[in-house]
């Protein structure tokens, strides 16, 4: 079954002419994913590519293509908006991928989303991945920049606050015989969407993912909660990492989440917390998926 999205899912791009958008967008439809519509404003009735039509609104594009996930690649001024915009539209699922939006935008944005349907996963994220059946696992569903031929079909999920963590750990688990039921980067801006337990509850009721790793950093309580709850309810193995474990207290570290700010944001008060809950923790990145198979050993 996977989660969040599939081979089915029908998908937006707002900043489709963009040319980092563009460039995503097409590497989407080569995988398989059925990108259906593009949004730019004042460039409606255009096309991407050979077929895919642009529209001026989210809203437009929703109802004339019946997209219900929309992946965002829109500048940082205006991806607040961009979000808003696609939650207004009332689609199930929005994936920002754009980086460096301020913080007082995605307070805004948080703020307005309390008590809609749409979940957001990001911002600055590398998006999700459910990989498909067809020859090298295309066919599925790729939304973001995560290189979709290093993931392969199978039983584990991984979600990761670090895009390339996440690459890393799916590459080693497909170099290993172990493919992926979905794949799901959260991002690491202090201001997201969707959380490590969010995605941990997902994977624990699906029914093809049979294990799973969770990829955490400094910064925030996130990957100790996630923990906690898993140790009481979760009943699939997972093994773990946490980066920064070399970062000094009270200096951000490559995301604007990634800063010790206290005794249990650290790197080993993480892991040991990990540890305490039943999972699996790995000491380097590079032992990330033998870790886990490992453990299904």
């Amino acid at each position: 079954m996977a989660i969040l999205v599939d081979e089915n899912t029908k998908v937006l791009i707002q900043g489709i002419t963009g040319g980092f958008g563009g460039k995503h967008a097409q590497l989407s439809l080569d995988y398989g994913t059925q990108i259906v519509a593009g949004v730019t404003p004042g460039k409606g009735g255009q096309t991407f590519g050979a077929a895919t039509p642009i529209y001026d609104s989210v809203s437009d594009a929703a109802k004339q293509s019946g997209a219900t996930v929309s992946a965002i690649f829109v500048p940082p001024p205006f991806a607040a908006d961009a979000i808003l915009e696609a939650v207004d539209a009332d689609l199930d699922l929005v994936i920002c991928i754009t980086e460096g939006i301020p913080v007082a935008d995605m307070m805004r944005v948080k703020a307005a989303m309390a008590g809609k349907k749409t979940r957001l996963i990001g911002p600055n994220c590398p998006g999700v991945v459910t990989p498909g059946t067809g020859k090298d696992s295309h066919g599925g569903c790729r939304i973001g920049i995560a290189p979709g031929y290093i993931h392969k079909r199978g039983n584990v999920g991984v979600v990761s606050r670090s895009g390339t963590l996440t690459y890393e750990a799916v590459y080693q688990l497909t170099h290993l015989g172990y493919g992926q039921s979905t794949c799901v980067g959260i991002g690491g801006d202090p201001i997201n969407g969707t959380s490590h337990l969010d995605v941990l509850k997902m994977f624990n009721d699906d029914d093809e993912t049979e294990a799973i790793i969770m990829i955490g950093e400094i910064g925030g309580n996130a990957e100790a909660e996630a923990a906690r709850w898993a140790a009481e309810h979760c009943s699939k193995p997972i093994a773990g990492f946490i980066a920064g474990a070399t970062a000094p207290p009270g200096r951000r570290m490559g995301h604007a989440g990634a800063i010790v700010g206290g005794e249990d944001d650290t790197a080993e008060a993480k892991k040991r917390i990990l540890a305490e809950c039943g999972i699996a923790v790995s000491e380097t990145p590079s032992e990330m998926g033998r870790t886990l198979v490992d453990m299904l050993k």
